[in-house]
This record gives structure tokens, sequence and C-alpha cells, in this order.
């Protein structure tokens, strides 16, 4: 079941592509654009690919190498139809030029997501072979590049971005969230490191809570509990904060990944489908934004949003790729779940597997047994579906990166020690 739905989940980084310069949709929508963060996992999922028999080792070098080549080589003067500034990326890039979007912003995490899968095919790629050898300059060319400190802003935590038209925004990446990866990305850096005075910035807002019943460090989204872990391997190894509180994040996304099932069997809203085997709740495409009759009163559904256990936004809707994200914190509750998502025909006729999400409780005029459902594919859905399935069945992204010298470095330099990072030598 798991490898079907993972080689499913793969073809998406196999059609989704611009074959001439490695960009890769980040929606499967008419003249939708590239995302960084999904050119990042497919260049995370081609070793993968590689490994399960997917996809032969040379047409994965070829793929890598079109995409690194194109970054490498594409305009960072920040200007407005620029594809980056600085060594970081526009959120959304046009398909066809690599040029900027929609006007985005130049994203920190989703740059850190595509270096990310930057560092992965440099750590695979290990061969004495020219281009294996291009991939690995490459890749430590594209993050080296990264000027991690200008993302300061002179101020005490990274920001979420940069326009050209109006400067810097005025989010930055404090309380806990998905950038774990970011940060140790920017410690761990040759070129352009921050302190670890950041890193306590980002920590200091961390809030501490009892949900469901479950002591843990709270995010209400499922994929902020995920998305670092696609590529660290936080299992044993603790900071400041994790030691004080006798944990570390990995136990802590096991501990948010029960709480989110005892969310949906509590169901207090009282919506369709909710259960031991259905739940799932996170940033995911949705019906839209309606104000209507549903379950026996008037709901307000949404669009696009970040939904999130227990305090919401909780519209009825649950995304089937965030449990199976899920799978190395706590497979006994996943894999029942992912059956059961079967049952209900998610993963059929759909060419990558499950779709993005669904609502049962959505009044429309489908016969599909779980209602209403996301007509959509998203890369940064399958991304992690490809890699925490190859996670908890060999271990091999967390493996490359173990031994992925910066990254060492970087959580080193945030305070984290014990378990395998005590034996790292890289």
């Amino acid at each position: 079941m798991l490898e079907r739905l993972q080689h499913n989940s793969f073809g998406y980084f196999v059609h989704e592509v611009n074959r001439t310069n490695g960009l890769v949709l980040d929606k499967t929508a008419e003249g939708w654009p590239a995302s960084i963060a999904a050119v990042g996992m497919a260049l995370s999922c081609y070793p993968v690919g590689v490994e399960r028999g997917f996809m032969s080792r040379h047409a994965a070098i070829e793929r890598t190498l079109t995409c690194l080549r194109f970054f490498a080589g594409s305009d960072q003067s920040g200007a407005p139809d620029a594809s980056g500034y600085k060594g970081f990326y526009f959120h959304f890039l046009d398909m066809q030029s690599g040029r900027r979007a929609w006007q985005c912003e130049l994203s920190s995490i989703d740059t850190a997501l595509f270096i990310a899968g930057c560092l992965v095919a440099g750590a695979y790629f290990d061969r004495d072979d020219a281009n294996e050898a291009e991939i690995r300059h490459l890749a430590r060319l594209l993050y080296e590049r990264v000027d991690w400190a200008w993302m300061l802003n002179g101020g005490p935590a990274l920001s979420h971005g940069w326009t050209p038209e109006s400067g810097f925004l005025p989010y930055r990446w404090q309380g806990y969230d998905e950038s774990l990866i970011l940060y140790a990305m920017a410690l761990g850096s040759p070129t352009h490191a921050v302190d670890r005075q950041a890193y306590a910035a980002w920590t200091e807002h961390f809030d501490w809570q009892c949900i469901e019943g479950v002591q843990q460090l709270h995010a209400g989204p499922l994929f902020i509990h995920q998305m670092s872990q696609v590529w660290l391997d936080l299992r044993g190894i603790r900071d400041d904060f994790m030691r004080a509180h006798d944990c570390d994040y990995f136990e802590n996304s096991r501990r948010a990944t029960l709480a989110q099932q005892r969310y949906a069997m509590r169901n207090p809203l009282g919506w369709r489908h909710y259960g031991e085997m259905c739940w799932g709740i996170t940033a995911s495409d949705g019906p839209g934004e309606v104000r209507c009759e549903a379950c026996g009163t008037e709901r307000v559904f949404h669009d696009y949003l970040a939904r999130g256990v227990p305090f919401g936004p909780d519209d009825g809707t649950l995304a089937p790729w965030a449990v199976v994200a899920s799978l190395p914190f706590a497979p006994e509750i996943v894999l029942p779940s992912v059956r059961h998502f079967n049952h209900l025909k998610l993963h059929a006729p759909n060419p990558y597997g499950f779709k993005a999400s669904f609502n049962a409780s959505f009044p429309c005029d489908t016969q599909h047994p779980a209602g209403w459902v996301s007509p959509y594919h998203f890369g940064i859905n399958e991304g992690p579906t490809v890699l925490m399935i190859e996670n908890f069945s060999s271990g091999l992204i967390w493996r490359l990166m173990r031994g992925c010298k910066p990254l060492v470095a970087g959580l080193k330099a945030a305070g984290f020690e014990g378990g395998w990072l005590a034996s790292s030598s890289a």
C-alpha cells in the first residue's frame, strides 16, 4: 500500500516539471507557476526514485543537473522580474522563464526548502563522475550563496521575506513553526551564518501546552510538526528548550499526531467523517470562502488556509497527505487511517495518490463518498508523502542529512546535543 502511494506521488515530480529548466509546478491548475519549495521536494525525491527503482540514476542526474544549472545561472539582481536576490529566491517563478511570478516575496523558508533539496542531491550523488561532481559543486555554490545574515534585517530573528517594491516583510520567524530547517541552515552556513541569538529569538515565544490530554510544544497545523523533519533526524537530540521539558522534537511531533487523532475522535464541532481513522488538519486547500448551512447549522468554510487543532480554524476539511507525512511518528495510527482513505477512494482515479484535501460536510453535488474533494495536487503535499514514507521505510533522507556538515554544524550551534549528534563526524 505504501509503495504504491509513494510511487504514485513520486509521479508528480516526473510529469509536473519543465524539463528544460527543472522547475516544478506548485499546483495542478491551469497557468499556475512553479514554487521553489516544490523544486526542493523534487531534488529530494529523485534519490528516493533511484533507490526504489522509480527512475534510473542517469535520469535523476540529468534532471538534477538541469535544475541546479538553471538556479546557479538565474538572475539574482533582485529586480522585480528577477529569479532571486542574495542567494534567496522568489516564492513563485514562471514555469517557462523562471522569473518572479505574481509579485510574490523573496521567501526565506521556501528558499530553505529548496536548499534542503540541493543538499540532499549533493549528499546522494557521491560517485567519482563528472556529472555527479558537478551536482556536488552546484549544491555547495547555491547554499553558500545564500546571505542568511542579510535576512535578519538588523533584528533578532529571521524575516519571512523581502520584496523589491517594499523591502523586508514585517513578520519574523518567532514561535514554534516550520522554520527549524531554516535556522539550522542559517546557523551552519560557512559563508553567511547567523548566530545563536537568532535561534534563541525563535524559541523565546514557544508555547508548551496540554493539548487533548497530551503535553507538547503546541502548533495547530500538522505540517508544522513535519516539515523540518522531512530532512532533519531529530530523534534523541535536544536543544535547551526540549531538555527543559524532557522531550525532543520527534517525540513532540508524535504527541501532536496523537492529539490530532484525539481531537477528531472528540469532534467538538460535529463534522462528518471525523473519527479514529479520519483526521489530519493542516494548511490545505478548501472548498472556498462560503457561509452556508451544513450539519444542521450555519457554517463558515474556507479556501486555502492554515487549519489547526484544537483552536482552529476547523471547517471540516482534512488533508490525507498530512496523515501520511506523520508515518514515522505514529505508524500505529497512521497506517489504519491510510487504509481508510483508500476505502474513501481518495486515491482513485488520481494520478498522484491522494488528492490534497476533502470535506465531507460541505454541501455539494458530488457523489464522491468523501464529499467535496480538492481538484488539485500540490508539490508541497506530494513531496512529504514520498519522503516521509522513505524515512519510515529506510531512513534514507535522514541518513544523508546526518552526514551533511553544515546542517550538523547548524544543529550544534543551536545547542542540540545527544543521540546521533554526539558521535557525528560530519
